[in-house]
């Protein structure tokens, strides 16, 4: 029977077809959430333009979807323990394939957005249900091998999204993006009926922690709106983003002060009394944040300094998705011998690698070169998420895994928008300092920049031109320099986060995950 449950109250573990079933059914829902959260970006012009408004206004498709989806992810645990997990796995799932539909058939705006706001706060119990229930699924022994299926899925959504959304662009409507959504949803929910019946977890009805509930709306919500409308709107030069930061830091700083002392808080802030879920949760965060960082800047650089199109900076991606798949299974397969601090540190050395080989990126460099790091990095990749996961949630009982996976992923996701925030706004500041200096050494007293102009005047370019041209190449070239010393700081970071992990205690021995 699916349903039953261990001598110690645990449910036991699904087999043979059922087993393939949930496995199959939680792993399209989980790619299905994330790639959500890219595949409108390379839309995001074809949607404006559509509804009439501005550029401008149709990144808030983007930030209202991050927003609620940032505020919904550290709410799993408190919803999962008065609904039940898969009661709330099943609604989420089910009213995000519902909003989906509404954002396809929208027809403004201010529709397209306030559906967004559904789907992103449908999308924030996936993640961590996605995680918990796998692991319900699967022996003790085996829980290596659903945490790498899990990793896998994370990994390799976000990168197919971005292509997958230009395809459709490009070949049909944006109205697609969502549409897709629908039958993938549909036939996830038709799997996951059999395999997950009689698996509910236990409830308890405890008050409502308004107080908590508000503080979380507050810091959370302004923290995602001030990362998403900071580098347009100049950060603190800008009272909006003033305003934002000192509600974020207050709304966060009293949730802390009212969790810990909260009977039934609706953030479990007691986890990071777990030395392994505190390290673990840190780690993951900043090596997430220095990786998500990368992924938005690369794409970013292809496009406006070198002239790749949407889909090919896409593509130059996607590399990164090979050693994930081939590793996944072995990873899994052997993780109960490993010490997963070790496939930690690696991944970061790995990571540091590729983030210096990253600093010798040039103009004249071909699409393989840009390529190759992209594909070591998988190797990373593969060694990051899952034993990180596991170092998580070691130790913890599978009540408080909702809640651990809920809060790491809450952390996880805003240190991402974090990551980005900053990379962006930084890289564009370095492109500024190096414009100043570049242009200093063209002048007429400088031979090279006076045999440059000659060589430019030469080709038929009239002394308007030729300056024209230099000023866009040391922009091109302040951009450039500006990406390399981001990735050389990156890389150096991530040697450090190698020292970090050690700090957890090793987690192969019984009575571990």
């Amino acid at each position: 029977m699916s349903g039953a449950r261990t001598s110690g109250g645990g449910l036991e573990p699904l087999q043979g077809g059922r087993l393939a079933l949930a496995t199959i059914g939680i792993s399209v829902v989980t790619a299905m959430t994330v790639l959500d959260s890219t595949i409108a970006n390379v839309a995001l012009p074809t949607i404006a333009g559509n509804l009439g408004v501005a550029s401008s206004q149709g990144t808030w498709v983007i930030t209202f979807f991050g927003v609620a989806n940032a505020i919904a992810i550290p709410l799993t645990g408190w919803l999962a323990r008065r609904f039940g997990e898969v009661r709330l796995y099943f609604w989420s799932t089910f009213l995000f394939v519902a909003a989906s539909f509404l954002c396809g058939v929208s027809s403004s705006l201010g529709m397209l957005i306030a559906f967004r706001i559904v789907q992103g706060a449908a999308a924030g119990p996936l993640i961590p249900l996605s995680q918990s229930l796998l692991l319900a699924c699967y022996p003790h022994e085996k829980r290596g091998i659903a945490l790498s299926l899990w990793s896998m899925t994370i990994v390799l959504a976000p990168i197919l999204g971005p292509i997958l959304g230009g395809y459709i662009c490009d070949n049909s409507t944006w109205h697609w993006i969502f549409f897709v959504n629908v039958p993938v949803g549909f036939v996830s929910l038709f799997l996951l009926r059999v395999p997950l019946e009689g698996r509910e977890t236990p409830t308890a009805r405890n008050p409502i922690d308004a107080v908590g509930l508000g503080l979380l709306i507050v810091g959370v919500g302004c923290l995602q709106l001030m990362l998403d409308e900071g580098k347009d709107k100049d950060w603190f030069a800008s009272g909006y983003i003033v305003i934002l930061g000192v509600c974020a830091v207050i709304g966060l700083v009293l949730l802390v002060v009212w969790e810990l002392t909260e009977e039934h808080p609706v953030v479990d802030l007691s986890l990071f009394r777990h030395r392994n879920f505190a390290v673990g949760t840190v780690c993951i965060s900043l090596g997430f944040l220095l990786y998500f960082a990368a992924v938005v800047l690369l794409p970013m650089m292809l496009q406006t300094r070198l002239g790749y199109t949407a889909l090919w900076a896409g593509l130059s991606l996607a590399p990164v998705g090979v050693f994930p798949v081939l590793l996944a299974p072995i990873i899994g397969r052997f993780a109960s011998r490993l010490d997963m601090r070790i496939m930690v540190t690696l991944s970061f050395i790995v990571f540091a690698i590729c983030f210096f080989w990253r600093t010798r990126f040039a103009p004249n460099m071909d699409f393989a070169f840009i390529v190759w790091p992209q594909f070591v990095q998988g190797i990373g990749v593969a060694l990051f998420f899952m034993p990180l996961t596991s170092i998580i949630i070691s130790g913890l009982g599978p009540r408080d895994i909702a809640n651990a996976s809920s809060l790491s992923n809450c952390t996880r996701v805003l240190a991402g928008s974090i990551g980005s925030s900053i990379a962006t706004t930084v890289w564009e500041r370095q492109e500024a300092l190096h414009h100043v200096r570049l242009t200093e050494a063209v002048n007429p007293f400088n031979p090279v920049a006076a045999r440059g102009l000659h060589d430019l005047s030469s080709l038929g370019l009239s002394p308007e031109q030729a300056k024209a041209w230099i000023a866009n190449e040391i922009t091109r070239q302040g951009f450039l320099i500006g990406f390399n010393e981001l990735f050389w700081l990156g890389g150096v970071l991530f040697l450090c986060l190698a020292g970090l992990v050690w700090l957890s205690t090793p987690i192969h021995r019984k009575g571990h995950a």
